[in-house]
């Protein structure tokens, strides 16, 4: 992705629209380290100063998070989601799950009133995902897949505004539910989405609301500093 070298300032913004652009259309999606210092010099044929002045605003704006001796990793697809994940990251785990599912459900309901058959081809593709992803054993994994699979209800919804909210707390839920889930998965921390699928095919608007409203937390230990929460009785497997 050469870029033209008109004056500096230009220049910059080119470059920080280019990164952006990398993280926005999910080539380096979140949790992936972009290339090297190095590397994107080549790839973009400017100076490294201006490599570098790209990459620490992005940083600043909350996409990229610097680490020494690491490398820079995207945290979030937009300036909006940085925000979201700076301003909610010591946020009561309980208070995400009430916000997840407050947003789940209205989606939800609209989804079984407006999904199309490219939805549901869809939401079929990657509940098989989700559930081969718990098989693997790998959190990460089913971390990722489950995100994926709840943002795919939410665009369902065809609700365009909340679809963009629900996509900028992305990374703000996917802490909560590596969170809950812990690092290694469990039988007890599982919970069985095909009843929701199912409600959003047959257009059952309150079936589809309620049962993503019902998804519990487990009670994992609490964040040093935070007051423990009440255990919700586990749902059935669906």
């Amino acid at each position: 992705m050469p870029l033209s070298h008109p004056r500096r300032s230009a220049l910059s913004e080119q470059v920080i629209a280019a990164l952006r652009n990398q993280i926005a259309s999910g080539e380096w999606p979140v949790g992936s380290r972009i290339p090297t210092e190095p590397e994107l010099v080549e790839q973009l044929g400017v100076a490294r100063n201006t490599v570098r002045e790209a990459v620490r605003a992005l940083a600043h704006n909350g996409l990229l998070d610097i680490r020494q001796g690491s490398g820079t990793y995207v945290v979030a697809t937009s300036e909006l989601a940085g925000v979201m994940h700076r301003r909610f990251a010591d946020a009561d785990p309980e208070h995400i799950a009430e916000l997840r599912s407050a947003l789940e459900s209205s989606a939800a309901r609209l989804a079984a009133e407006r999904r199309t058959e490219k939805d549901l081809k869809q939401l079929d593709v990657l509940l098989v995902r989700r559930e081969e992803a718990w098989a693997s054993g790998d959190a990460e994994a089913f971390v990722a897949a489950d995100a994926t699979f709840h943002m795919a209800v939410v665009a369902a919804s065809h609700n365009d505004p909340m679809t963009a909210m629900y996509a900028d707390l992305g990374e703000v839920l996917r802490d909560w539910l590596r969170w809950d889930v812990g690092q290694e998965l469990t039988p007890g921390t599982y919970m069985e989405h095909t009843r929701l699928v199912d409600a959003i095919r047959a257009g059952d608007a309150e079936a589809a609301a309620t049962e993503a409203a019902s998804y519990p937390f487990t009670c994992r230990p609490e964040r040093p500093g935070r007051p423990g929460r009440p255990k919700r009785a586990a749902a059935s497997g669906g």
